[in-house]
């Protein structure tokens, strides 16, 4: 698959036909007679190829005058593979919008926040993807609303106002535009499934992925690093809060085979969309795991890996600072250890949360926080305070950004730029927190241990040179090399 798939006509009508699901959230299927549009798995009998026209986003749909489709209800694919694959303006802005920046900050604030002026941003958007800023965030809005008012029991004017609108009248005149029924009828259709929907504040929700999905590498990982407070397993599901823009939430995500089952508790909705941005982030949910796949195949030495188990995700995080932190938590000590480092400052000086379940006790503390924090109260070598210090310092002044706007090579630079950071810190954030798919780790004792297993050179220098061709999926064959461990959590020197 790539870039611009959407003016691929052949290639996306026989996708269309095949009613191939690995293509939803790729493009979109405009239906001239009917004026719907459709994922390419729509269930209903193709159209004719004559009929058809293609589109990148729901969106550019939209803004052409199409209405989404009832019955395979395009809105909620997958989102496109990508925005977490490239580092460029346009996969940059895609992140901030679905991170909720244009409701928040408007299309300024997106602008700013990438270093571009609005007219630059609008124009590249426009033209890849077929509408601007502001069309993307209404169609985001568009489907936050539609999750509202189908899993909750929220009188519509709070809807509105969680999903972003500005006013009732929008609010109405955008679903209605968008999904060719009043918000009431949208209600209406849907039977009250959700016993939960009724808890204030509560939402459960299916996260829809393309399939192959690994869950044991990805809820494993997150499972055997889990921050006691923030972070549990607990039946079947992994748990923890967020720290949002408006409050504070805690979620439960549960594996299932053609869905991640997530149960959301907010204490203000207008971070509904933010969270669910996140969380799919964390899980890796929007990746393209045939092409990836596809690709570690052609090494010989990976393709049984791959057979085994395949569909193995990334595991990434919701909170890009929080994660810097606690790598550098576990430079030099054990897993339990550096899970005990975190537990502490989170006991310390993180704000408290009120768990009705129980287990989750408090946010992981911000940047600013741990800023305030006197170094000599931290349990560990004066280099690693020092390395602490400076990173904490750095983030929550603003001199550095880890956020999805983040260029990856820049950021990465400034990384080894910090004292105490070589380059497997470096490379561990650039891979789990900035989302670099080709981040590397060739001096991870995991991946050296399974290299020399699998007879792949282990120096980290001919390591490299070998996984030149599995570029630019590095960070998968990561995951593949460390499922040969069956301890495959390892903390190495900077």
């Amino acid at each position: 698959m790539q870039k611009g798939m959407h003016t691929d006509t052949e290639r996306c009508v026989r996708a269309v036909q095949s009613k191939d699901a690995r293509f939803d959230g790729w493009f979109f299927t405009a239906v001239l007679t009917t004026r719907i549009y459709c994922r390419p798995s729509c269930p209903v009998v193709p159209p004719k190829p004559a009929n058809m026209t293609f589109y990148p986003s729901a969106a550019a749909c939209q803004q052409a005058g199409f209405r989404a489709c009832k019955r395979c209800r395009p809105d909620t694919s997958p989102g496109s593979p990508e925005w977490n694959e490239r580092a460029d303006l346009v996969a940059r802005a895609m992140r901030l919008i679905a991170d909720g920046v244009v409701d928040r900050e408007g299309v300024p604030g997106l602008a700013a926040r990438l270093g571009y002026s609005t007219r630059q941003v609008e124009r590249q958007l426009l033209a890849e993807l077929g509408a601007g800023p502001l069309a993307l965030a209404r169609a985001q809005r568009a489907q936050t609303a539609r999750l509202l008012i189908e899993t909750t029991t929220l009188p519509m004017a709070e809807i509105a106002f969680a999903a972003g609108f500005s006013s009732i009248r929008t609010f109405n005149d955008t679903v209605r535009e968008v999904f060719a029924l009043s918000p009431s009828e949208l209600r209406t259709r849907v039977p009250r499934r959700n016993a939960g929907a009724v808890t204030p504040g509560v939402l459960t929700l299916r996260l829809p992925f393309r399939a192959p999905l690994n869950p044991d590498n990805l809820f494993g990982h997150l499972a055997a690093t889990a921050v006691p407070g923030v972070e549990e397993w607990r039946d079947g599901a992994y748990r923890r809060t967020l720290r949002l823009p408006y409050g504070h939430g805690i979620v439960a995500l549960a594996p299932n085979p053609d869905h991640v089952a997530c149960r959301l508790t907010l204490s203000d909705l207008r971070d509904l969309t933010v969270a669910i941005s996140r969380c799919r982030r964390m899980l890796d949910l929007d990746a393209d795991p045939v092409a990836i796949d596809d690709q570690l195949r052609t090494d010989p030495v990976l393709a049984p890996l791959v057979a085994k188990a395949p569909g193995r995700r990334v595991p990434r995080t919701v909170d890009e600072a929080e994660f810097a932190v606690r790598a550098v938590l576990g430079q030099q000590v054990s897993t339990a250890a550096a899970r005990t480092h975190a537990a502490r400052l989170v006991t310390a000086h993180g704000d408290p949360v009120d768990d009705p379940e129980g287990g989750l006790t408090h946010l992981f503390p911000s940047p600013q926080q741990l800023a305030a924090v006197d170094p000599e109260s931290l349990a560990m070598p004066r280099t690693r305070r020092t390395t602490l210090t400076t990173l904490v310092g750095q983030l929550a002044d603003g001199t550095l950004n880890l956020g999805v706007e983040t260029d990856w090579s820049e950021t990465r630079a400034r990384l080894l730029a910090l004292p105490g950071f070589g380059p497997w810190t470096a490379d561990v954030i650039a891979m789990r927190a900035l989302g670099d798919p080709d981040a590397f780790l060739p001096t991870d004792l995991g991946i050296r241990k399974a290299a020399q297993e699998l007879g792949l050179p282990s120096t980290p220098a001919a390591l490299t040179a070998r996984a030149a061709a599995w570029r630019p999926w590095r960070a998968y064959a990561v995951q593949y090399l460390w499922a040969t461990d069956s301890h495959p959590i390892n903390f190495l020197p900077v």
